[in-house]
């Protein structure tokens, strides 16, 4: 330590210095006041029976929670892949429907024909692989969950109801409807 600074003492300088033999008075003592702390109330201790249904509880609601969990993202995965594939499919339906009409008309070309006849089988292969079906629509009878009624006439000979021409074919994949059946319906 420096000369110049003092050092801190509690003891009175007077005590030390001087005589060797005069009694040595001791510092006085200071009393530490205990931290006041407000009563506390006690928590009742929980029993280890009752802990352990607690955790049994928490975990078996983690479990339903994550078994819920993971079924709304698988049905949601399925729900976008069938939203996904109905896309791509109705994409293509206007050359299905270019090929159904080429293929009512008269031709004399027999090559032309067949090669006509192959596309539209290649195009339906496809969609059948897709897992895509076309709606049974003529004779069948009507439901506005397939088919769509542009039409209608009074026909004695088929049934009420029941679908006498389609003007546009429709199709399903699972259960969502890609396109409605347009039809004509009989009274």
């Amino acid at each position: 330590m420096a000369k110049n600074q003092k050092k801190e003492n509690p003891v009175p300088e007077d005590v030390h210095s001087g005589d060797e033999n005069a009694p040595e008075q001791e510092a006085p003592e200071i009393e530490e006041t205990p931290d006041i702390q407000e009563p506390q109330q006690e928590k009742p201790q929980k029993d280890q029976g009752q802990l352990l249904a607690e955790a049994a509880d928490k975990y078996l609601r983690l479990a339903a929670e994550y078994d819920n969990y993971r079924k709304r993202t698988a049905k949601e995965k399925d729900a976008a892949w069938t939203e996904a594939k109905a896309q791509t499919v109705a994409a293509f339906l206007p050359v299905f429907d270019n090929l159904e009409r080429a293929l009512k008309q008269d031709t004399a070309d027999e090559a032309y024909k067949k090669g006509v006849e192959l596309t539209m089988k290649g195009l339906q292969d496809a969609l059948t692989g897709l897992g895509v079906e076309m709606i049974r629509a003529l004779g069948e009878t009507f439901d506005p969950n397939r088919h769509n009624a542009v039409m209608h006439c009074d026909d004695p000979e088929s049934g009420e109801s029941t679908i006498v021409e389609v003007f546009q074919q429709g199709f399903i994949c699972g259960d969502k409807v890609i396109r409605f059946s347009m039809v004509k319906v009989a009274n």
